[in-house]
């Protein structure tokens, strides 16, 4: 089976796959039919890119928070809390669209990973408002269990090179965090409800509302190559699966993938990259869901061979780390250039 995701070489059939993606979504995106008349269109205010009159996203660095709710009003939700610094820029950014002595009704999470929990401490309180999350990501920001080390071995860039030194936690937020209701509704969004997509994180979820078919869809897949640098800084949007060096069940992950393009989204707002919208994301979507081995998973790591195990304490198990050749070959590098620069010194003094 091929898995073009991870590699270092070229997948040619990832990549014929990936450029039929683009030329039947931009095929479906020029196609004038009623539904393409009426799909949303993202507009920038300020800092803010808005899908819907109640629905804008704020970029921070690498990752989106969102805010639904119209903007002028007391009536809004946060979703997700970005990085640990972004506590300014988010209050900032509600000030603006909700007036300056605005706070959300409550923070809602897609999931728990550091980059988008990391201001939530600091918002809570300054707020003073309730957290809720899935209850399998409850041990995570409750104190009870870290995260499952993320993989550097899966490849793709800088993003998953680096991925060893990003914080695992647990956090513990205290009596503040609540699970999300069982029957699927989510606290103070009316019309939405929580869509599980679990594989990323044990209890990771997505928002979706029937009305417009808008979602929310947090890291269950992103509209960026999240694990490369360059992906991250350039924005280009394009459909990716969840970020690799995180994922750690990918079967669950596949279904995930599966069951939020079953939803035909008009809209998306992903945890990482910009806001996509109409039969591009539709088509891109749909695409990832049918080709996800070959588009998403890496060719190999530490989770695609056994995936973490969890219960509703935490983390109960992971597989063995794979052999990382990368840092002894960087080691080799640095010692092999030290000695040629030392030998150089050397035949300069006789």
């Amino acid at each position: 089976m091929l898995r073009g995701a991870g590699s270092s070489g070229i997948d040619f059939p990832a990549l014929a796959l990936l450029a039929s993606q683009r030329y039947v979504c931009r095929m479906e995106t020029e196609t004038i039919t009623p539904e393409a008349q009426t799909r949303p269109e993202t507009r920038s205010i300020g800092p803010l890119i808005e899908v819907a009159p109640d629905i804008a996203a704020l970029r921070i660095v690498m990752v989106n928070v969102v805010f639904v709710g119209r903007a002028g009003t007391d009536d809004w939700v946060l979703v997700d809390a970005g990085l640990h610094f972004s506590a300014p820029s988010i209050l900032r950014a509600a000030a603006e669209r909700f007036g300056p002595q605005s706070r959300p009704r409550a923070i809602v999470l897609t999931h728990a990973h550091f980059d988008h929990v990391g201001a939530l401490k600091t918002l809570a309180k300054t707020w003073d408002v309730p957290i809720y999350a899935h209850a399998l990501e409850m041990p995570y920001i409750t104190g009870r269990s870290a995260y499952p080390p993320p993989d550097p071995t899966v490849g793709g860039g800088m993003m998953s090179r680096l991925s060893p030194m990003y914080p695992r936690g647990p956090w513990n937020l205290g009596r503040r965090v609540q699970p999300l209701p069982g029957d699927g509704t989510v606290p103070y969004m009316p019309g939405w409800r929580w869509v599980a997509t679990p594989g990323h994180s044990p209890g990771h979820v997505s928002f979706f509302r029937d009305a417009d078919r808008a979602l929310i869809a947090g890291d269950a897949f992103v509209t960026t190559k999240q694990e490369s640098a360059t992906a991250v800084m350039t924005q280009r949007p394009e459909i990716h699966g969840p970020p690799m060096y995180y994922t750690i069940d990918w079967d669950n992950a596949r279904a995930s993938v599966g069951s939020l393009a079953e939803l035909r989204p008009l809209s998306a707002v992903t945890g990482h990259g910009v806001p996509m919208t109409g039969a591009r994301l539709e088509r891109g979507l749909h695409v990832l869901a049918d080709h996800f081995d070959e588009l998403a998973m890496p060719r190999d790591g530490r989770y695609v061979r056994e995936p973490a195990r969890w219960n509703e304490n935490g983390i109960t198990s992971v597989p063995p780390a794979r052999r990382d050749p990368m840092p002894k070959v960087v080691a080799g590098t640095v010692i092999g250039l030290g000695t040629l620069m030392l030998l150089n010194r050397m035949l300069k003094r006789r």
